[in-house]
């Protein structure tokens, strides 16, 4: 069975048999959009994490060449072993660097939840205070101008 039967599209069309447009059946797009299914990595998140992936895939690519020259009985199998040891210390912590970035950019930036977080809550009434607060002063303010020159200073 052929793809375009399988998806119903029917047999391929002869050259010269007519366009899909004189047919009146509309033309299949090669690429659909499809909304996000989760929201994209903050920028320094994922900067850590594309360093992770490439300090883990060096150490197992390091980790095989030292196995495979302690199987041969090579001399270079016991530095490689140690570099090995080393590079899965390094693997390790880059995977930590990268939990702690994220952990750091949530509560630096709040964590984005439907329907609303608490972050942004709580920002949103901390400009509210502010506001108040710069309105309170600059009707007292106003007040103490309008003040000064009616009253005599008996």
């Amino acid at each position: 069975m052929d793809t375009e039967e399988r998806r119903g599209a029917g047999p391929p069309e002869q050259p010269g048999a007519g366009s899909a447009e004189a047919d009146g059946t509309i033309p299949r797009r090669l690429w659909i959009e499809e909304p996000a299914i989760r929201r994209r990595m903050p920028d320094p998140v994922r900067t850590a994490a594309v360093r992770a992936v490439l300090i883990m895939s060096l150490t197992v690519i390091q980790a095989m060449v030292a196995f495979l020259c302690t199987m041969a009985g090579s001399w270079l199998a016991f530095p490689m072993v140690l570099t090995g040891v080393a590079g899965t210390v390094v693997a390790t912590w880059s995977v930590l660097d990268v939990w702690v970035t994220r952990q750091v950019w949530n509560q630096r930036n709040g964590v984005v939840s439907l329907p609303a977080s608490t972050a942004r809550r709580m920002r949103r009434e901390r400009r509210a205070a502010r506001r108040a607060a710069k309105a309170r002063i600059r009707r007292e303010d106003r007040l103490r101008r309008r003040g000064e020159g009616r009253l005599s200073r008996a």
